[in-house]
């Protein structure tokens, strides 16, 4: 049974897929989709999704990439079960595949350095910042409950390879945290790119592009701008979602 009481089905403008998400529960937002376009995965490169959710990001990775295979992993059993049920709904089986399981246990998952990419869109907020929805699972998408920022870049050194890449969409106000995190972990950051909503609105969100025993140097590419006006993306939002 491919759709659930409480859940519907979404298109996502790539490849005639779909994905499964709650009616009422956490679904996937711009961060996710933006992650996936900023994130390379070459020809023949296998990629690792930490946090995966509903599996937006490995599915948008398959349709606009040519890497050989993808995996997400999420601790939730029910987020899991759904996500693999959009991989089967898309029949991407043979090139996607969603594992159960804690991103403090990647190195016991996985094998060491098996992976030329990782992504995560991690938790954004610590204890220290905003309300703990009561809701258990939209908590653990956006707080960090199950795990924190370094277990995130911990787990993402374990699985790449020597000069694999780490892409990350988090939020600016912890981009000192995660710049350190990286750098502890030999990740070594070297493009970064912020989201503003509007021109003049201050960044909203970053992204950054980390290369495991990359050299220091570092590139801060164009912004993106969200929206042109109240209501309307930009070209380059319609791009980035397939328009």
């Amino acid at each position: 049974m491919i759709i659930k009481e409480g859940e519907r089905i979404d298109e996502l403008q790539r490849n005639g897929y779909r994905i499964i998400q709650k009616t009422n529960g956490f679904c996937f937002g711009m961060d996710a989709v933006l992650l996936s376009g900023f994130a390379s995965v070459k020809p023949g490169e296998k990629a690792l999704d930490l946090g995966t959710g509903t599996g937006i990001i490995p599915i948008l990775l398959e349709a606009k990439t040519e890497g050989s295979h993808f995996t997400g992993l999420e601790i939730q059993a029910e987020m899991a079960e759904m996500a693999s049920r959009s991989v089967a709904l898309n029949r991407l089986e043979e090139k996607v595949s969603i594992v159960q399981g804690d991103i403090k246990e990647v190195p016991t998952l996985f094998e060491k350095a098996s992976f030329d990419v990782v992504t995560t869109n991690p938790p954004y907020m610590n204890d220290s910042h905003g309300l703990k929805n009561p809701d258990l699972p939209k908590a653990i998408a956006r707080h960090e409950v199950l795990c924190n920022l370094e277990d995130v870049v911990r787990a993402a050194a374990s699985a790449l390879r020597p000069g694999g890449r780490l892409y990350m969409v988090h939020r600016p106000r912890r981009l000192i945290e995660i710049l350190m995190a990286m750098k502890s972990q030999k990740l070594e950051p070297k493009r970064m790119k912020f989201v503003h909503p509007f021109a003049d609105k201050e960044a909203n969100m970053v992204l950054i592009e980390a290369v495991r025993g990359g050299g220091a140097l570092m590139t801060v590419e164009k912004p993106i701008i969200v929206y042109k006006e109240p209501g309307v993306y930009t070209d380059e939002i319609y791009d980035i979602y397939g328009y």
